[in-house]
């Protein structure tokens, strides 16, 4: 008989079948190289900066999976994402600032 601790959660974590987490890592990793401009950025200039980052936030990729998209033609990332519709798109605030003077106030109609 299972523990009350041995949820869901905990069974993914600790049953040796990691499939369906890297699964995830992979979904998340490739995710967020299409939508978000300031990760793919990163990506593009550091790899394994912007991967590293996400494995600090838990993100579970293996070392082959880090190896395979570390890998592939950096440009397919960048070509993609232009395909993809700018609503469903994080914009990197560090390329794209607008300076706070010429910013509309509420008062100004």
């Amino acid at each position: 008989m299972k523990s009350a601790r041995s949820g869901w959660f905990f069974n993914i974590l600790f049953s040796g079948d990691k499939e369906s987490v890297t699964q995830r890592g992979i979904e998340i990793a490739i995710g967020r190289l299409l939508t978000d401009e300031e990760f793919r950025e990163t990506f593009l200039s550091s790899p394994h900066v912007a991967l590293g980052e996400l494995l600090q936030r838990g993100t579970q990729l293996s070392h082959a999976e880090i190896a395979t998209l570390v890998g592939i033609d950096r440009t397919l990332w960048v070509k993609v994402a232009d395909q993809i519709d700018p609503r469903l798109q994080k914009v990197s605030l560090k390329s794209h600032t607008q300076d706070p003077e010429s910013a509309p106030s509420d008062g100004d109609a």
